[in-house]
């Protein structure tokens, strides 16, 4: 544990924004993360935890407080107490990719459609990370943190995290505070163990080109997912702007099924799942012995943003005048850094095409990364 010469922050995170934080620290141990976060907060400072920076958009004033880089690594396998599975328990500042890649060659499944992801294990059920209809609270047991309020350590189940559609209790929403202020140590995941398997989802599916449920290997999977998103350009390379972003810049929207039948029946969506455990409570003292008809509602609906963006008259490769932020130029929902975009061009362009989405369509598009000191 050390405090460490600041870094600018545009040289560490995706989108390529921001300055030199006043302070920065490391940790590259449990202990050490753990020592540095309660000594962090019991100075008072305002703080922020780094890990692949990949979801995060950052303003262009210096940060006035103490970024704290995870650097944390490791993989342990864990029994299940299901049959046919097993545990793997993986530190927060492991890579997210290497992560699945770990779980793919042994034959572990059920984190084979996040490949290719940015970014470290312990932001993933922050975020909620998912893709092609896979998310990681499909698979997540438990977390351990941290909570900045008393400085314990604690194991939380998947379940009291508030896991919803890219959010959780932990997130840092733009404008608000998260829920609960505190900070991953590790995470469990409960894996399949199968080297193939059939896949059902209805986006990965098409994501694939399936058309039977004819089992097929984790590794040929992994291999598809990462062909794909290399042709959006959401896998990180250094010598392509178009990966110089946070991935999809925008939420993909959820309406309710009344705004999806306004939409062009063209549009992409995507049912979300009811809630089949719902449970229905009636205080014992008004109990007459009749219990009320279950309310049957129709599920509310996913659409895609990059559809919404591209027929509001956003086309790929879109820039503003005089601007070096830029839609990607193979995926609308992308926004990227063409090289020294400042923060002020990134949000300029993203509330132009907020603007324009919402004047088409009447909806207003939600940014997914984290938003530190910059506004929209």
């Amino acid at each position: 544990m050390s405090d460490v010469e600041p870094i600018r922050l545009s040289e560490l995170t995706t989108l390529r924004t921001g300055a030199a934080p006043a302070r920065m620290r490391e940790a590259t141990t449990t202990a050490e993360l753990v020592a540095v976060l309660r000594e962090t907060w019991a100075e008072g400072d305002p703080w922020l935890v780094l890990g692949g920076g990949s979801n995060l958009f950052v303003g262009d004033e210096p940060f006035e407080g103490t970024v704290i880089r995870i650097r944390t690594s490791g993989i342990e396998e864990l029994p299940s107490p299901h049959a046919g599975r097993l545990r793997l328990r993986a530190q927060a500042g492991h890579g997210w990719d290497d992560l699945v890649s770990y779980a793919v060659e042994r034959g572990y499944a059920g984190l084979e459609a996040m490949s290719g992801i940015p970014g470290t294990v312990g932001a993933a059920p922050v975020q909620n990370i998912g893709a092609y209809g896979q998310e990681i609270q499909e698979t997540l047991v438990e977390v351990e943190l941290i909570d900045e309020d008393s400085g314990e350590i604690s194991t939380v189940p998947a379940t009291e995290l508030g896991l919803g559609f890219r959010t959780s209790v932990l997130k840092h929403h733009h404008g608000s505070a998260p829920q609960r202020r505190a900070v991953i140590l590790s995470l469990t995941v409960d894996l399949l163990v199968a080297r193939e398997r059939v896949v059902r989802g209805e986006q990965l599916r098409r994501a694939l080109g399936l058309t039977d449920d004819t089992p097929v290997p984790l590794t040929w999977v992994r291999e598809r997912i990462l062909a794909t998103r290399a042709s959006k350009g959401m896998l990180l390379d250094a010598d392509d702007p178009d990966t110089h972003g946070v991935g999809s810049f925008f939420q993909n929207a959820i309406v309710t099924a009344a705004q999806a039948r306004s939409l062009p029946p063209e549009c992409p969506r995507w049912p979300v799942a009811p809630d089949l455990d719902a449970v229905t409570v009636i205080p014992l003292a008004s109990y007459d012995g009749h219990v009320p008809p279950t309310k049957t509602e129709a599920p509310d609906v996913k659409v895609s943003a990059a559809w919404l963006i591209e027929q509001a008259g956003i086309r790929k490769g879109f820039t503003l005048p005089r601007s070096r932020a830029s839609v990607s130029t193979k995926h609308a929902l992308a926004l990227t850094n063409r090289g020294g975009a400042t923060a002020a061009e990134v949000a300029e362009l993203a509330r132009f095409i907020q603007n324009r989405v919402h004047a088409e369509f009447g909806l207003v598009l939600q940014p997914e990364p984290v938003l530190v000191g910059v506004d929209l």
